[in-house]
């Protein structure tokens, strides 16, 4: 939903009885120190660019507002990306999980399913993944959130599209501000929405007039598989499978051109429960991902992995909601076990961010977030350095990098 998107953001910790939505597991650093004066600044610079007719009604809804600097903390620190692949997905796929999520299919309206063709344990899923199915949606205040974001600049142009979409939804009434609550990405309801998202793709399945994705189960759910239905999801196909890779495979080749079934079984691929994907799955273009390196398990990407990407555009995300659905659906779990590697630090991402960019190999900007650009920019390093080319950054490798570069 974010550019590469960036990511909707996780809420807070659950319940005990709940797995929670990751959280980093390095120590948060010290919130940022803010500039009133320069957020002042940047205001007005957002009402001159996007209030158009609604400048004052915009400018009502921004009055005394104050960036919150555990916003700006919290969107430098975000698990998807800071945390090993496998850390993240265990975290996310447990046996609790997948039986509250059983217990929660019948809650999906079955007309959602039929209509939208996204299966219920996929929407129950993200269900449990987003909110603790509804009971943990986040506290913040949207406009607030956003407008930090906006004002903190890492993504300015997208905070402030969806900033100006918050608003509209409290100038046109469709919910008042002080409901306007959600994650610190401004993430809102049980599904987790942006602005945009809820103001493009809300469903009122409940058919009382109003989309609220807040209090109500069936909208929550049904604007869910819209978005996954608007992203492409492909009716009775998987999100991917774990796969076997042979000796000497090119790992060069993982996260890279997608191919067919066929390419790939001729390269020696097999999948590891056995078996071979069904003939809709075989003809798609799939990819091979490596979310842990060369030691770490293996998958082949289907078109559906993606559209869940549209959702949240992380790697470890889209296999914890297709990994958490098989559970639910009864389907065994990995036969590779996950690598203990530790996490990354922010000064380790951006390190090894400006060290790639420094060698000549582009990341395309310096963020801390280690999605597909800096994973290309190391494959292409690694492979002139002649090493096992797995896009895969560990913390000795990024000291490494930094090093290098001086």
């Amino acid at each position: 939903m974010l550019p590469e998107p960036p990511p909707v953001a996780p809420t807070p910790a659950p319940a005990p009885s709940q797995p929670a939505p990751t959280a980093p597991s390095t120590a948060p650093a010290p919130a940022p120190v803010v500039d009133q004066a320069g957020f002042d600044g940047w205001k007005q610079g957002f009402l001159a660019r996007h209030g158009g007719t609604r400048r004052a009604e915009y400018e009502r809804e921004l009055s005394g507002l104050s960036p919150d600097p555990s916003v700006i903390r919290l969107d430098r620190n975000q698990p998807e990306f800071s945390r090993p692949a496998g850390a993240y997905v265990q975290n996310a796929v447990t046996p609790v999980r997948i039986a509250q999520g059983r217990a929660r299919t019948e809650r999906v309206p079955w007309d959602v399913v039929q209509r939208f063709g996204v299966p219920s344990e996929i929407l129950v899923s993200i269900w449990a993944q987003e909110s603790a199915f509804g009971a943990v949606q986040g506290d913040y205040d949207v406009v607030r959130s956003l407008a930090t974001l906006a004002y903190d600049g890492r993504r300015r142009d997208w905070a402030e599209d969806q900033l100006k979409n918050a608003l509209d939804i409290i100038v046109d009434g469709k919910r008042s501000r002080g409901g306007l609550k959600g994650s610190w990405a401004g993430a809102m309801g049980q599904t987790q929405f942006m602005p945009d998202n809820y103001l493009r793709l809300g469903i009122d399945q409940s058919g009382d007039g109003t989309v609220d994705i807040w209090n109500s189960d069936a909208d929550a759910l049904a604007s869910a598989a819209n978005l996954l239905a608007q992203a492409g999801w492909k009716r009775g196909q998987s999100w991917g499978y774990e796969v076997k890779l042979p000796a000497g495979f090119d790992y060069s080749e993982a996260e890279g051109d997608k191919h067919p079934w066929r390419y790939w079984a001729a390269k020696g691929v097999t999948l590891a429960g056995g078996g071979a994907p069904n003939a809709a799955e075989a003809g798609e273009e799939a990819a091979i991902l490596l979310p842990q390196g060369a030691r770490g398990p293996a998958f082949l990407a289907l078109p559906n992995h993606y559209a869940i990407r549209r959702y949240n555009n992380s790697v470890s995300y889209a296999l914890a909601i297709g990994l958490t659905a098989d559970g639910i659906q009864g389907k065994p779990g990995l036969t590779a076990a996950w690598p203990s590697d530790a996490p990354l630090s922010r000064e380790q991402r951006i390190g090894a961010q400006r060290a790639l960019t420094a060698l000549g190999y582009d990341t395309q900007g310096v963020d801390g977030v280690i999605g597909a650009n800096t994973r290309a920019a190391l494959r292409r390093w690694q492979m002139a350095s002649g090493r096992l080319a797995d896009g895969y950054l560990t913390a000795d490798l990024a000291d490494e990098l930094i090093r290098r570069a001086g």
